[in-house]
């Protein structure tokens, strides 16, 4: 992404995928024409849209491993890497992942003045920039 002069990116992580998406949903509400959620990952590889469960919007221990965006890519490892996650069984979960970390990258493009405005709506979804 290429910004012009004057234009700022404000990236701001959050710990869950419907807390970006509503932080985005307003902020083109707001009128910001460049608004982006991704997915992101501690190991490295790219976080493609991984949804096993579309009615639900949750993802599952054989989505993250077996039918995640990039599945094809990933080697025997990075799957076995992906499903020793205490995520996935839930022990030794407390105080991480989901309590804090960011796993979705919210990026906003907006002039130096609204840097602001934007802010204020992120922190309100409990995003951190």
């Amino acid at each position: 992404m290429r910004l012009n002069h004057g234009e700022r990116s404000v990236l701001a992580g959050f710990p869950s995928k419907d807390s970006a998406r509503r932080a985005a949903e307003e902020l083109e509400g707001m009128g910001y024409d460049t608004v982006r959620v991704d997915r992101i990952s501690r190991y490295g590889f790219s976080g493609g849209e991984i949804i096993d469960n579309p009615v639900l919007g949750n993802e599952s221990p054989a989505g993250l491993t077996l039918f995640s965006a990039e599945a094809g890519d990933l080697s025997v490892n990075e799957r076995v890497l992906r499903g020793s996650d205490p995520l996935v069984s839930g022990n030794g979960a407390a105080g991480y992942g989901t309590e804090g970390e960011a796993a979705f990258l919210l990026t906003v493009v907006t002039g130096e003045g609204n840097v602001g405005q934007v802010t204020e709506v992120v922190e309100r979804y409990g995003g951190r920039i």
